[in-house]
């Protein structure tokens, strides 16, 4: 089973990126507590809408709830070096703390403990 509940904060705004087949990606750092005196971050990918709500809603500082699964990644460097990494691959995003940016302001005061869910929404 992989399935990951994460609670932090982003490190930074999210920056956009697109797959060739033109499917919008949202990344960005979250920093979340591994321990009593130890925060630990991972990278966080969103795909298709719940990017582009990332894209709109969210920005560094913003804590959020994060409920998705871990992916490994492997990679060589520009020195030939193999290398590897983990980040998470969203499937739902919980707004527990922004400042209201890409809502209006209606929308604004109800932003606080957004659920927003991607269902089927990975392109792989």
């Amino acid at each position: 089973m992989n399935q990951i509940i994460l609670t932090g904060n982003l490190g930074e705004d999210p920056k956009e990126f697109f797959t060739p087949d033109g499917v919008a990606i949202a990344s960005f750092p979250l920093a979340f507590r591994s321990g009593k005196d130890k925060t630990s971050w991972i990278k966080v990918s969103c795909y298709n809408k719940l990017a582009e709500l990332s894209l709109k809603c969210l920005h560094k500082g913003a804590r959020i709830g994060i409920n998705g699964v871990i992916d490994q990644q492997k990679w060589t460097d520009e020195h030939n070096n193999p290398r590897m990494g983990y980040r998470l691959i969203a499937n739902q995003i919980e707004f527990i703390k922004t400042d209201g940016r890409g809502f209006t302001k209606e929308e604004g005061a109800e932003a606080e403990n957004e659920n927003v869910t991607a269902h089927d929404d990975v392109p792989f």
